[in-house]
């Protein structure tokens, strides 16, 4: 079927789809998947749509998604902060649009030279016939990318790129609602942790909104924080406690855990699940941690008990956090790393939960509580 045969595809009706169905679905994906076979349905020429967004988020630059009329809408792509350094980024269709703020046009059915960016020859030799580019203007925050292909031999023609547009001014709001969203999940994850973040945009958000939970507690200190304030300058000072949290940061994700607070020179963690499941995902991290500390020197305090976790703060200003006598403990049990010469240490209780075996290194009375405890570390 030739463009000019596909002249007469309803541009409205994808725009109403838009407008009653689209903007309700879960997230962009569905939206784009939806879109791409809405408009595959009604008759236009498309092969490939593609959606990238920019994002508020200290790892990610970019989101995007791809519709393809063979496979629907394939794995989403994150571009980390720095790939416009990218060689295959540079004079790209994407790059142009971005730098210009113009659309972009190639017809793939045309002669493509050695000047012409990598990207349209494999779009080529996809079997692609026309590729077409344009922002999608926000109104707040960065414009978002919307690209076009066809596979339709003559690809697109004039009234094809007319209805384009005035879907693309009807998608304009449509994204900037998913944006909105996505943006708040990466900002509440990247500050809060996934499963804390999550729950804020769901709305567990007033101040004394607790539930107990049971978790094993992740508190860790590195040492000589005092004197290494004295001795370095700042700058080396963050670089040190970037590395260290970095490390601590990697090994808790690594095995389940969430971190609740990076405090100073120091992290506070949970794991969940059953206490075997939480004590030994845990005490995994503890020990990644410490394979990987280098020349930092730190330690970690591990426990396993009732928590209340949610929000508290004053009538202006929460945060979410736990609470607890466990989380007391885990910080006690911490605190004796130094004194103990062990980089590790956990509560009778954590080491109760362990299958493997633990080796007791003191018996003692810990600040809050009435009866001794034993301090253990791994056998």
């Amino acid at each position: 079927m030739s463009a000019e045969q596909n002249d007469d595809w309803n541009a409205v009706s994808v725009i109403q789809w838009l407008m009653r169905e689209g903007r309700l679905l879960p997230d962009r994906d569905a939206m784009l998947a939806g879109l791409g076979d809405k408009m595959q349905a009604e008759g236009a020429p498309v092969a490939r749509i593609r959606v990238a967004v920019r994002t508020l988020h200290p790892l990610v630059m970019a989101i995007s998604a791809t519709w393809k009329s063979a496979s629907g809408v394939v794995p989403v792509i994150e571009s980390q902060h720095g790939a416009e350094e990218n060689p295959a980024y540079r004079g790209s269709p994407v790059e142009v649009i971005f730098t210009t703020g113009q659309p972009y046009r190639r017809r793939l059915e045309d002669p493509l030279g050695p000047e012409d960016p990598e990207v349209l020859h494999e779009f080529r030799e996809q079997g692609l016939t026309d590729y077409y580019g344009r922002l999608l203007h926000m109104s707040s925050g960065p414009a978002s990318l919307f690209t076009v292909s066809s596979a339709t031999p003559g690809g697109f023609s004039d009234a094809d790129l007319e209805k384009i547009n005035l879907i693309a001014g009807a998608l304009s709001p449509v994204v900037e609602v998913f944006n909105a969203h996505q943006i708040s999940l990466a900002v509440a994850q990247a500050y809060l942790g996934p499963r804390t973040g999550s729950r804020v945009l769901e709305g567990q958000i007033t101040r004394g909104d607790i539930e107990t939970i049971e978790a094993a507690i992740l508190i860790s200190d590195l040492r000589g924080w005092t004197r290494l304030n004295s001795e370095l300058p700042p700058e080396e000072v963050v670089a040190l406690a970037n590395r260290y949290f970095e490390r601590v940061a990697a090994a808790i994700d690594t095995n389940g855990g969430e971190i609740l607070k990076f405090l100073g020179d120091g992290v506070l963690a949970i794991f969940t699940g059953s206490a075997e499941t939480a004590c030994k995902d845990a005490l995994a991290a503890a020990k990644m941690a410490q394979d990987t500390a280098g020349d930092l020197d730190f330690g970690i305090g591990l426990h396993f008990g009732a928590v209340q976790y949610g929000n508290v703060g004053s009538a202006e200003r929460i945060d979410f956090t736990v609470l607890g006598q466990a989380v007391n403990i885990a910080a006690r049990v911490e605190s004796l790393c130094g004194e103990l010469q062990q980089p590790v240490l956990y509560s009778e209780t954590f080491a109760n939960a362990l299958t493997g075996d633990s080796t007791e290194i003191s018996h003692r009375v810990l600040k809050g509580l009435k009866e001794p405890i034993g301090i253990f570390a791994p056998a």
